[in-house]
């Protein structure tokens, strides 16, 4: 699997864009409202939420809608939930195994 889309959820504006178009599709307005930075810090945050394919745009004259790619986000839900089951396979070998060295003292 890719790593783009961690990279793009890695830095905490750009998951706060994810998070407010959980809701729906929204303008680049909309969803920037209120951050206190520049538009162009902005520019770059979306792009890298679209290049890593999170994000998607459609452009109505000068209006830019931004939306979820579902399917970008299951795949990187996936790999976490596999991830998630193997490492708590492994903590599990890991107690039963102390478990078994405390009962044999």
């Amino acid at each position: 699997m890719a790593n783009d889309p961690f990279k793009a959820l890695a830095h905490p504006m750009r998951r706060d864009i994810v998070e407010r178009l959980s809701g729906g599709s929204a303008t680049v307005a909309e969803v920037s409202g209120d951050f206190r930075v520049s538009k162009p810090t902005i520019s770059r945050h979306l792009r890298t939420l679209e290049e890593a394919g999170v994000v998607s745009r459609v452009i109505d004259g000068r209006t830019h809608r931004l939306s979820l790619n579902p399917e970008t986000l299951a795949e990187t839900s996936h790999w976490i939930d596999s991830q998630r089951v193997r490492w708590e396979r492994l903590f599990d070998v890991v107690g039963d195994y102390l478990q078994e060295r405390r009962e044999r003292r």
